[in-house]
């Protein structure tokens, strides 16, 4: 209950990676929610290990919801949750019954990621309380706030003392004051009392400008101060929030400047207080050219103005709005609950929940024909208060708005007629609170950065481009007609929000290298990228290197399949990434037999990974091979580690061999990789090369209708998607192998049928183990040009023209019909799709 207890504690931004953890079905939340003590009390890492414990759990897990169910019915208002309880029941009991151990592995790792979010936010918390401490490295302007902060401490402390020594003297002359006409006194003593009088009330009158002075003088240091923190530190922190949005490892957290706008208020409210205090001793005793009557009134005045400004220049958007499972802040969508977080940077606890924050959209904006109208649902009024924040501060978080389009006035939905896409459209969400204490009343407003509002999934990838344009060139915060006409990025801009993009979700931003590399695509080779300029067109919308997608569309890709699939490799600098293929060539021939490389496909939108190595021939000749690239649906299926560590070739004598000896420039891959493969089984064989279980075989005929066919082994399934390199990539096949004896011959066609036989060949299994091939792709077979030929793809003839083929396929399991057919009778001579006999195979 203890872990649950602290997640519920959590910012907005940890609470949002909690909701993502419980996003699918494995385990509903409620259940983790109502039944939290008894989970967090179990052992589920041992239960995921032993069945007998797992079926015990599980037992006890069904009890635990009926126990729940029970308590629901009891209740009036529950009648819902009653309904959903029995459900994860029998949702329980159908998937997990059989498996139990299956339930308490993904219980356990949510308790695991849970524990991680938790970690992450004491160590942020760690680094925040680093930051607040005295830092050699704090810029001068921080130094200046700092001694100004501690300038107007001292002086409003010392201006307190001031006023109670100003209060005894004019009790003093109070007292003396009225006692100078009692009976008794001689007209000496009388004129005596009168000059002692005047001296004491001089001296008053001096003191009381004195005292004026002081208040003018703090006045002056408190609105310095002001100054300070709003035109120069607000404005810097709020530009770094800008770049923290579009991923810039920037520092964000508001705790220094809340405590300096807090003491900064408190000053103020003093000083307040203490001018009220001269009204009173005004009142008490006044006389001609009482300075308290000429001069009280404006420095009064003074400070509700210092006052007004300081707080209207506190309320701030802490967190920008973001949605579930998005690219980013400020790219929100119709219909999905976006969340959002104000805070004021004044701590004031009188007011804990007594100041309202109202939440609109577009509030100020002009109606122009084709810009779209939205209406806030939700809940959007919430009380500033200091319990959704871990330090204490004056915030409202909303997690629950959602946004709806308006309908145009035919009745239909509004629609984006003009000038600008639905992805440039930009909109402004507002918040409005009222601040009424000590005489003073203050409307406050804050606003968020400009949003992008799409209505479906697709458009997401070019709504993060728009919040990366505007966030990386625009400082106007309400700057809606920025696309209208759209500045160039220079490089040095460009380059550094790129390294941001992958910085963002990995550990690793893009070095220099990488840069240089990309900035060659982009510009050409140049003696300095210093002076380049991209238009946003070229960026977003045209096509780029002949590719049907734009260059963000290139880099989102690879950014996505690099957070998803590549993290680890990526991390330890592995991956060269964005070398060219010439350039790659040129890389690997100098290096030894078997270096290797990792760079990313050019052709691909969604991201794809391959690597080329070198091979070194005695006769002094070098060749370099690449591997068709991997995809995320590869990806997902087998890690990139495994297909390293796997990868294998036919050499001489059919032997196969990983010709993958050296990461470039020249680390062993075992060491560089080993940490990251998976681990051996009970049997200490590779759990990916049981995978997918298949028989296939491949048939061919020779030009005279003799036919040949071959069984393969059971294979694993691999990406045949297109070539990188066209004429030097070696596709994700698997090779074929042969059984002796002979078939009919085929003079038409030859079918490919299914059959449950399975044929024990040990020159099969000894030479292409495990191993599979999708023969409803197309891509499988290669079409030899020259001598009308068809062969597997990646299948070296001269390796297999010995060894006769059966013109059957056989498969573990069931195939879609109909299969595909071979129209071409036509043999395997010694021309191959490569010249070396190659088996790549997992």
């Amino acid at each position: 209950m203890a872990q649950w207890h602290s997640l519920q504690q959590l910012d907005s931004a940890y609470l949002q990676k909690v909701d993502e953890l419980y996003f699918g079905e494995d385990f509903p939340m409620a259940v983790r929610h109502y039944l939290s003590s008894w989970i967090e009390s179990q052992d589920w890492e041992k239960a995921s290990r032993d069945v007998s414990v797992a079926s015990i759990l599980f037992q006890n897990l069904l009890e635990n919801l009926d126990i729940q169910y029970s308590r629901f019915g009891q209740e009036s208002e529950s009648f819902l949750l009653q309904h959903n309880f029995r459900s994860f029941k029998q949702n329980f009991q159908a998937t997990y019954q059989d498996n139990p151990r299956e339930m308490a592995f993904i219980i356990s790792k949510l308790l695991m990621e849970e524990k991680n979010i938790l970690n992450a936010v004491l160590l942020a918390q760690e680094v925040q309380n680093l930051q607040v401490q005295p830092n050699p490295m704090e810029t001068e302007s921080q130094q200046d706030v700092q001694k100004k902060i501690l300038e107007l401490k001292s002086k409003v402390l010392d201006m307190e003392h001031h006023v109670k020594s100003l209060e005894e003297q004019q009790d003093e002359f109070d007292f003396k004051y009225k006692t100078h006409n009692l009976e008794g006194h001689t007209e000496q003593e009388r004129k005596e009392e009168m000059r002692v009088l005047q001296d004491l009330l001089n001296k008053l009158n001096e003191s009381r400008k004195n005292l004026l002075v002081g208040i003018q003088n703090i006045l002056a240091i408190a609105d310095a101060l002001l100054v300070s923190l709003v035109r120069e530190e607000l404005v810097d922190w709020r530009r770094r929030q800008q770049k923290a949005c579009i991923g810039a490892p920037e520092n964000v957290c508001l705790n220094q400047l809340e405590q300096w706008f807090t003491v900064n208020a408190e000053c103020l409210f003093h000083l307040k207080k203490i001018l009220k205090k001269l009204e009173e001793l005004c009142a008490k005793v006044t006389y001609d050219g009482d300075p308290f009557k000429t001069e009280r009134p404006a420095l009064q005045k003074r400070v509700d103005q210092l006052l007004t400004d300081l707080l209207q220049s506190a309320f701030v958007v802490e967190s920008q709005p973001t949605i579930p499972l998005g690219k980013g802040p400020l790219a929100l969508r119709t219909n999905v609950q976006f969340s959002v977080k104000t805070r004021l940077l004044v701590k004031i606890p009188e007011m804990n929940h007594l100041m309202k924050v109202t939440a609109m959209i577009d509030k100020d904006v002009q109606q122009v024909k084709g810009y779209r109208r939205f209406n806030i649902l939700g809940t959007n009024s919430k009380a500033l208060n200091m319990a959704e924040s871990t330090s204490g501060s004056m915030v409202a978080e909303f997690r629950h708005l959602t946004l709806k389009e308006q309908k145009a006035g035919c009745g239909g939905k509004g629609s984006n007629d003009g000038a600008l896409s639905v992805t440039e459209e930009l909109h402004i969400i507002s918040f409005e609170a009222l601040f009424e204490r000590h005489g003073l009343s203050v409307k406050l407003q804050a606003s968020t950065l400009p949003v992008v509002i799409i209505s479906n999934s697709s458009q997401q990838q070019s709504a993060w481009a728009s919040v990366l344009w505007f966030n990386m060139l625009c400082t106007d915060p309400k700057g809606l007609s920025f696309f209208s006409s759209s500045p160039v990025a220079t490089w040095p801009q460009l380059s550094e929000m790129l390294s941001w993009q992958f910085l963002s979700v990995t550990k690793r931003g893009l070095n220099k290298e990488q840069l240089r590399m990309l900035a060659e695509k982009l510009f050409g080779r140049q003696l300095s990228y210093e002076n380049c300029r991209l238009p946003w067109a070229r960026f977003s919308k045209e096509n780029f290197q002949n590719n049907n997608f734009s260059f963000w569309a290139w880099i989102d890709g690879i950014r996505t399949l690099v957070k998803s699939y590549l993290e680890d490799l990526w991390n330890e600098g592995y991956i060269m990434g964005f070398v060219s293929k010439g350039k790659e060539k040129t890389l690997l021939k100098k290096q030894q037999h078997g270096t290797f490389l990792l760079r990313f496909s050019e052709s691909c939108k969604d991201g794809a990974i391959t690597f080329s190595w070198v091979d070194h021939f005695s006769n002094g000749k070098s060749n370099v091979r690449t591997v068709q690239p991997f995809t995320k649906n590869d990806l997902s299926q087998i890690p990139f580690v495994e297909i390293l560590r796997n990868f294998q070739i036919l050499v001489d004598e059919n032997v196969p061999e990983n010709p993958l000896k050296f990461l470039y420039p020249n680390i062993p891959k075992d060491d560089a990789l080993w940490k990251y493969y998976a681990e051996n089984d009970a049997d200490g064989e590779n759990p990916y090369k049981k995978y997918i279980k298949t028989k296939l075989i491949i048939v061919t005929s020779d030009k005279s209708n003799d036919v040949q066919s071959a069984q393969s082994t059971d294979t694993i399934n691999d990406s045949l998607a297109t070539p990188d390199c066209p004429g030097d990539a070696l596709p994700q096949s698997t090779g074929c192998a042969t059984q002796n004896e002979e078939a009919p011959p085929v003079t038409e066609a030859m079918q490919l049928t299914p059959s449950d036989e399975l044929v024990n060949d040990p020159w099969l299994s000894n030479i292409f183990p495990q191993n599979h091939i999708d023969l409803d792709n197309t891509d499988f077979f290669h079409q030899d040009l020259d001598d009308n030929s068809v062969y597997p793809v990646g299948i070296d003839s001269s390796s297999i023209e010995d060894h006769p083929f059966t013109s059957e396929f056989f498969c573990s399991n069931p195939l879609p019909t109909p299969v595909t057919t071979v129209t071409t009778p036509t043999h395997f001579n010694a021309v191959g799709y490569d010249q070396s006999p190659l088996l790549l195979h997992y």
